[in-house]
């Protein structure tokens, strides 16, 4: 993905989304995380169109949004967008403590329910949230 165009990035992310127990995806900004493009996540701000793409703000809204989806557990896209960040950054800090000439490539991360598979590349960070396939 080094060298794709957005809107390869955007093709890339609609057949990823388009996968078996993919629940949701996201495309955000290398630069700054800032949201580019989703898919099947929610967002805090009533602004926000999950097909914009254009950056959507990393701050966080009132936890009432309107749809009430917060309380069952589902994260919105700018909670999940900021987790993402932030786990982006801490890999990059441990990679560049075990050598300072490497790079993340691939983040997984399993939990009981999901897996992320985050990608990052020099313009996006590509993130798929799939079901976790029972053991």
């Amino acid at each position: 993905m080094a060298q794709n165009a957005p809107d390869e990035s955007l093709a890339l992310l609609t057949r990823l989304s388009q996968k078996p127990g993919v629940q949701s995806t996201l495309i955000l900004s290398r630069e700054t995380g800032a949201i580019v493009r989703t898919s099947g996540l929610i967002s805090n701000t009533t602004t926000a169109n999950p097909n914009s793409t254009l950056p959507a703000s990393l701050e966080t809204a009132p936890d009432n949004y309107s749809n009430g989806r917060k309380e069952s557990g589902i994260q919105s896209a700018e909670d999940v967008a900021s987790m993402v960040w932030s786990f982006l950054g801490a890999a990059g800090k441990l990679v560049d403590g075990l050598d300072k000439e490497d790079e993340v490539k691939l983040l997984r991360l399993r939990t009981k329910k999901n897996e992320l598979v985050i990608v990052p590349d020099p313009k996006f960070i590509l993130v798929v949230i799939h079901d976790t396939p029972p053991a």
